[in-house]
């Protein structure tokens, strides 16, 4: 009896049906390519990391917005600097000098003379 049961699974010429390792490599397919199989989850995990660290840049740089805000309402001295800087503003009692750049010398071409 044991010979028979080996057989039963065994088709007419001595081999296996295929049929059930087509399904098992099927199934193999769906779970690492198939829309919530392995290979997907990796990519949607690599692009979580990707978000989460761009929303902490993004955190970082509106709370540095925010404190920006709050000096410019309330400190006097950030805003002289950005009126300074960025308008170019003076107070009254200060004078301005300005300059006006000079061409460069070469200098290489003062050595090959002397020589």
């Amino acid at each position: 009896m044991a010979e028979n049961t080996g057989q039963a699974y065994r088709s007419e010429k001595g081999r296996l049906p295929l049929w059930p390792f087509t399904l098992i490599a099927l199934l193999l397919g769906v779970a690492l390519f198939g829309d919530r199989g392995v290979v997907h989850m990796l990519r949607l995990n690599t692009q979580k990391a990707e978000l989460l660290a761009e929303v902490a840049a993004v955190e970082h740089q509106a709370t540095t917005l925010r404190e920006e805000i709050q000096a410019l309402h309330s400190d006097r001295r950030t805003i002289e600097r950005i009126a300074r800087t960025e308008l170019g503003m003076v107070r009254e009692d200060e004078l301005v000098f300005q300059f006006t750049s000079r061409p460069a010398t070469p200098s290489a071409s003062a050595t090959d003379s002397s020589q």
